[in-house]
């Protein structure tokens, strides 16, 4: 296998709904597709084209050979280097509305305990600086890079939004941007992918575990290790994001969110003109 013979890359963002397209696409025998994110062009660029090559194991017959590595979309240089090395690789970007992204986001986040009970501390443009929640909602500056490198013909943008009206149209239609076989109708992958209501060790428990996790993760699908792990979990209660809150972000994004409809040509008003509908109902997002 040469690097050439990578035939697409999924680049982003995060949080929208990329494992989901993922695990859809290598339900196809057709397709070659390694299950964890190689984040090879962005923070494994250092470890050579060999063991980038390596994680794909023999993809013997399979024709459509690719990848997902959501650190594709917001890393600086990663277009640069993609375009050097597979110039004629086809580029898939599905993106979400941003609050909804960036709340997910920080949810995803609190999970694993890596963040605090204060939402706005992270998601108030007044107040987080920048940082991986806002800044991955920044999708013009993220996309301009590969519109700059690449033919329009090699980037394909989805918005996440239309997994939910209608996802065999949304699977369809990057399978016919990948030019798998139209006649091979494969169904989207149905159960959701990371629920955020799934049971889970509580954050504070995640923490003081955390040294035990690699003693523990050869045991991790031992019925005993499961059975505890069943009494411990809990559905996760997050801080809700906050109507004025929301109104924030909606601002802090809106200027970006017009520059994007503009360059990908796509009507993006729905994102944030309904801004008080978002108030009212956002939730926790998967």
């Amino acid at each position: 296998m040469r690097i050439e013979d990578i035939h697409f890359l999924i680049i982003g963002a995060t949080k929208s709904a990329t494992t989901w397209l993922q695990q859809s696409l290598q339900q196809d025998t057709a397709v070659c597709m390694p299950d964890p994110e190689l984040h090879y062009f962005s923070r494994n660029y250092d470890k050579g084209d060999e063991w980038y090559l390596s994680q794909f194991g023999s993809a013997g017959d399979r024709r459509f050979v690719g990848e997902k590595s959501n650190s594709y979309m917001d890393t600086p240089g990663v277009a640069a280097r993609i375009k050097q090395a597979i110039p004629n690789v086809l580029l898939i970007a599905q993106l979400r509305n941003p609050v909804d992204r960036a709340y997910s986001d920080y949810c995803m986040l609190y999970r694993r305990g890596e963040v605090g009970r204060d939402v706005a501390q992270y998601l108030d443009p007044r107040r987080a600086t920048g940082g991986r929640f806002l800044n991955g909602g920044l999708y013009h500056q993220q996309l301009q890079p590969y519109i700059d490198l690449f033919p329009t013909q090699q980037l394909q943008v989805l918005l996440y939004e239309n997994i939910r009206t209608d996802p065999q149209r949304q699977l369809d239609t990057v399978r016919s941007f990948l030019r798998l076989e139209s006649e091979l109708r494969m169904p989207p992958v149905t159960k959701k992918v990371k629920d955020k209501t799934d049971p889970i060790v509580s954050p504070g428990l995640r923490q003081i575990l955390k040294p035990l996790k690699p003693v523990l993760a050869p045991f991790r699908n031992n019925f005993v290790v499961q059975g505890v792990r069943s009494m411990i979990a809990q559905e996760t209660k997050y801080s809700p994001l906050e109507p004025d809150l929301c109104a924030r972000m909606v601002e802090f994004y809106a200027p970006e969110a017009e520059r994007l409809g503009k360059l990908i040509n796509k009507d993006l008003s729905e994102w944030l003109s309904r801004v008080s509908a978002m108030k009212a109902h956002l939730r926790p997002a998967s």
